[in-house]
């Protein structure tokens, strides 16, 4: 007999092999999960609207599914981003306004994800509309770090980072804008992936070819990751640019070679971003050790020029739209910087939102180009450790004084308008704090981003080992 923490432990690769030829039921890994949840979610406030009962009769679905329609994510238990549907439960964004409402629908990927026989449990929590890199809101609370409980878990996909690290689950759906899956994953020592815009369609969006935002995959391991976004990759009528990848390839990922590869190494983006000492240093130790490997690696990094404004301008006209009347009916219930966003975005002209669509254009073609001789660029995810949980944001970074709740973060959103895949990956520790590397790619070479990032994964080694900080945590 497997034990519970033997199973969480499985990657879900293992898992889903084992559900589908039925040495453990999708109910025995549901049960082993909910006991890591119910011992370590206290503390944590990662997963959020648990329901046990629909999830045991979800679960008791997928057993009863034939040997031969079983899917890739067979008997997976995972929670679902408090951003988007799940039929059953809950969908708050983190804001009262949406507090109680109950989803009658999957959401495209959320239903993927279910077809291929994942097993939902709960919600994992976010920031305030995910708004931010650190999840705290007025309808669930905070979200800790699990390697250190008086940290930021990151956002907005800070609760499924946090999952993830504590064994609660060993996929993850996220969501990406300005780093919302890259952030989360480096703060808690798990992989998150922002795919090429429209890898995954953007269909319950309102904005189906918005080039910021995409759902996409997490996960413990590379390898899992790439599991995941076999699954919810794939055209759709509702999205027309929707590229199809080679799912064979991401569901049996073949580790790259690194000898030879071109990579570029970008440890302050050219000059435009401030980091910590300590996180550089990790970043230092990781070019230095794929140049070992035989990889060709030299410092440069791809135009970035003109991608601050595009993303801000971008990003505050969809606030406003999305969410503008919303604040007028009830600004109480809006913390002080979305409010801030969306203001900005009132004062956004059409003439603003077309020249920032035309600067994302100049950007998307410019990286397009550079990634002809480039086969990887190696940056910072993030600029800082996980801060202290009682923040809402760094005000400063490494000395240099951070203008809003944006700017500490630039690391991974002035990548954003380059329409190029980003991966944070496990990169080492600065005490017992972990840190993320950052890989990207060429445009829809996301496939070949997982071979390398695979690749990286082995040399590192980087220790996966529970958390020390929930080592003695018994809270229900």
């Amino acid at each position: 007999m497997v034990e519970s923490r033997e199973i969480v432990a499985l990657s879900a690769k293992q898992q889903a092999r084992l559900a589908r030829s039925g040495e453990l039921t999708a109910v025995e890994l549901l049960d082993a999960h909910l006991a890591e949840v119910s011992r370590r979610n206290g503390d944590l406030n990662a997963v959020v609207a648990i329901d046990e009962e629909l999830a045991h009769a979800h679960a008791e679905r997928v057993d009863a599914v034939p040997a031969e329609r079983r899917g890739a994510l067979h008997g997976i238990p995972t929670a679902i981003k408090d951003y988007g549907h799940a039929a059953g439960f809950p969908n708050t964004l983190g804001h009262r306004h949406f507090a109680g409402q109950i989803s009658d629908r999957d959401d495209l990927h959320v239903g993927r994800m279910r077809a291929a026989g994942a097993v939902f449990y709960g919600k994992t929590n976010i920031p305030e509309l995910a708004a931010g890199s650190h999840s705290f809101n007025k309808v669930y609370g905070l979200t800790r770090n699990p390697h250190d409980l008086s940290r930021s878990a990151g956002g907005s996909s800070g609760g499924a980072a946090a999952a993830l690290a504590a064994d609660f689950t060993s996929i993850a759906d996220g969501s990406d804008m300005g780093g919302s899956l890259r952030n989360p994953a480096a703060f808690c020592g798990v992989v998150g992936m922002r795919p090429t815009p429209g890898v995954v369609p953007n269909a319950d969006s309102p904005n189906v070819f918005d080039p910021l935002a995409t759902a996409g995959p997490m996960g413990r391991t590379v390898e899992d990751a790439a599991l995941l976004l076999s699954v919810i990759n794939g055209e759709t009528p509702d999205v027309p640019c929707a590229p199809e990848l080679d799912r064979a390839a991401l569901q049996n990922l073949q580790e790259a070679d690194l000898a030879g590869i071109r990579i570029a190494y970008a440890p302050d983006l050219g000059g435009r971003v401030a980091v910590e000492p300590a996180v550089r240093a990790v970043l230092d130790d990781v070019a230095r050790r794929l140049e070992a490997a035989g990889a060709v690696v030299d410092e440069g990094c791809p135009d970035l020029d003109g991608s601050d404004e595009a993303f801000r301008t971008l990003r505050a006209a969809a606030f406003q739209a999305g969410w503008g009347p919303l604040l007028e009916a009830e600004p109480q219930n809006f913390n002080d910087f979305v409010t801030g966003n969306i203001r900005e975005g009132e004062r956004v002209t059409g003439a603003d939102v077309m020249r920032a669509y035309g600067e994302v254009t100049r950007l998307t073609r410019s990286a397009a180009h550079y990634f002809a001789g480039v086969d990887l660029v190696l940056a910072p995810v993030t600029q800082v450790l996980p801060f202290p949980a009682e923040w809402d944001w760094p005000r400063d970074v490494a000395g240099v004084p951070m203008t809003d709740y944006l700017d500490w973060m630039r690391a991974a959103w002035l990548f954003t308008p380059l329409g190029v895949p980003a991966l944070s990956l496990p990169a080492g520790y600065a005490g017992h704090l972990p840190v993320g590397a950052q890989l990207l790619a060429g445009p829809r070479r996301d496939v070949r981003l997982l071979e390398l990032a695979q690749a990286v994964e082995s040399l590192l080694a980087v220790p996966r080992t529970a958390p020390a900080a929930l080592a003695a945590t018994t809270t229900p």
